[in-house]
C-alpha cells in the first residue's frame, strides 16, 4: 500500500507538498492535512488518495467563494459563475455552494431583499429594472416577486425623485406638460410604471406657475419662430404652431404667441 514518505512546506503559507513512495503526489492545505491526519509513514489506499484530492478541491473552492463574498453580497448564480471562471470543477463548486448555504453566507431570498433596499436607499431604478437586474444575477422569478411585494409603492418615490431631479430645472424653459412627459418617459425607461411615475412627479412638484409657463412659451416660441424664418408667413405660422403644440403648449397659449401678445414677432426678425 502507498505510504507518505515526506511532507514539506510550500512558499505559500498554509500549503504542503505530499510525497508518496518518495515521489511528489499532491499538495494540500493545512486544513486538509489536519482533517485527514496526514503524517509521514501513513499508509494510503488509492481510494484514500482520491478522497484527499476531493477534499482539497472542495476546500479550495470554498476559500475562493468566501473571498469573493467578502467584498459584497452575491447570488448563488454569481458565485457559481465566478468559480467556473476560476477553473473549479462543477462538483467542487456545488460542494462550496452547499457549504455556504448551510453557513448562511448564501441566500438568494436575503440577497434580493438587500439588493432592493440598497436601490431604495441610493439607487434610481424602479421595480421592473430591479427585477431585470436580479434575473441577470440568476435569482429565481418567484424570489424576486416575493421581495418586490414587500415594498410599498411609496417607498419607490425617493429613488424616482433622484432619477428625475434634474428635470425640475427645466421649469420656465419648457411647458409643464412637456416636463411631465419627459419625466414620466425617463421613469418608464428605468422601470417605473405609470402609477408609480405619477407618484414621483407629484412629489417633485414640477407644476409651473403662470409666470414660469409664460417664460417657457416665450423661449420655445422665439426658438421656433427663428427656426422657420425661411418659410412664407402662413407656412411659418403653421410650423410654429405644430412645434409649440408638440412641446406641450395649449392652443390658447400658442395663439397668444402668434398674435404677438407674448413678444413682438417683428422685433425677433430684426435680430
Amino acid at each position: 500500500m502507498p505510504i507518505i514518505t515526506k511532507i514539506s512546506t510550500q512558499k505559500r503559507k498554509g500549503r504542503y507538498n505530499i510525497f508518496i513512495d518518495n515521489e511528489y503526489a499532491l499538495s494540500v492545505s493545512e486544513r486538509t492535512l489536519a482533517e485527514k491526519r496526514l503524517l509521514k509513514g501513513t499508509e494510503l489506499s488509492l481510494e484514500d488518495i482520491e478522497k484527499i484530492k476531493k477534499a482539497e478541491a472542495d476546500s479550495h473552492a470554498l476559500q475562493l467563494a468566501m473571498s469573493y463574498l467578502s467584498y459584497q453580497p452575491r447570488s448563488v448564480y454569481e458565485v457559481l459563475t465566478y468559480l467556473n471562471k476560476q477553473g473549479i470543477s462543477p462538483e467542487a463548486s456545488q460542494s462550496a455552494i452547499e457549504n455556504l448555504i448551510e453557513l448562511n453566507y448564501l441566500d438568494d431570498n436575503n440577497f434580493a431583499r438587500l439588493f432592493i433596499q440598497n436601490n431604495l436607499r441610493v439607487g434610481k431604478d424602479g421595480p421592473r429594472s430591479i427585477s431585470n437586474k436580479l434575473k441577470q444575477k440568476g435569482v429565481a422569478n418567484d424570489i424576486i416577486q416575493d421581495a418586490l411585494y414587500e415594498v410599498e409603492d411609496e417607498e419607490w418615490v425617493e429613488a424616482g425623485v433622484r432619477l428625475i431631479h434634474s428635470i425640475g430645472h427645466q421649469v420656465g424653459k419648457m411647458s409643464y406638460k412637456e416636463i411631465k412627459q419627459k419625466a414620466l418617459k425617463k421613469l418608464q425607461t428605468h422601470g417605473f410604471n405609470q402609477e408609480l411615475g405619477e407618484l414621483v412627479v407629484d412629489q417633485l412638484d414640477l407644476e409651473s406657475t403662470e409666470d414660469d409657463q409664460l417664460e417657457a412659451l416665450e423661449k420655445q416660441g422665439i426658438k421656433a419662430w427663428r427656426r422657420y424664418r425661411r418659410d412664407d408667413d402662413f407656412k411659418r405660422r403653421q410650423k410654429v404652431k405644430r412645434y409649440l403644440f408638440q412641446h406641450g403648449f395649449s392652443s390658447r397659449e400658442i395663439d397668444s404667441f402668434l398674435s404677438g401678445e407674448v413678444v413682438n414677432l417683428e422685433e425677433i426678425d430684426e435680430y
